[in-house]
């Protein structure tokens, strides 16, 4: 019984914990540009979309764990609150980064005339705690993978 409890105090940090519940949700995301444009080749939007992304997230309690921008899609390994589904999760940072990312950068409405930025395709799958390193560590070589595959 000791072990147990020395157990479960050493995991006690990494779950969430709520009023009915107690658990992790941590996630693997990708998703594109509309069009798959290559806007985030300059630095100055790079930045910008990494800035947005982030907001999005701590606007809506979403933990990002990895982010790695790319010319033309986004890589994030993100922990969720305990109480929303990664569609949702999907839906505010994609809709609330671009929103920020139209406002920042008003001239990116003449590539996009509809206001939309993001493409509606995406991609989302459970990370468990051993899977989180080799998840950060796919995602943070993301840009010398693309950078050798393209020579």
């Amino acid at each position: 019984m000791e072990k147990q409890i020395l157990v479960s105090e050493s995991y006690n940090n990494m779950y969430e914990r709520g009023k009915h519940f107690v658990g992790v949700s941590m996630w693997h995301f990708e998703w594109c540009t509309k069009y798959r444009y290559k806007m985030m080749t300059k630095f100055e939007y790079n930045n910008l979309v990494k800035g947005c992304i982030r907001r999005a997230a701590s606007e809506h309690k979403i933990k990002i764990i990895e982010l790695e921008v790319m010319p033309e899609h986004i890589h994030l390994v993100a922990g969720l609150p305990g109480t929303m589904s990664p569609s949702k999760a999907m839906q505010l940072l994609k809709g609330r980064s671009s929103y920020l990312f139209f406002k920042m950068h008003p001239k990116a409405r003449l590539r996009y005339p509809k206001g939309h930025f993001w493409s509606r395709g995406k991609f989302w799958a459970s990370l468990r705690f051993i899977q989180v390193d080799q998840a950060r560590e796919y995602v943070k070589n993301q840009l010398e993978h693309h950078r050798n595959s393209t020579l």
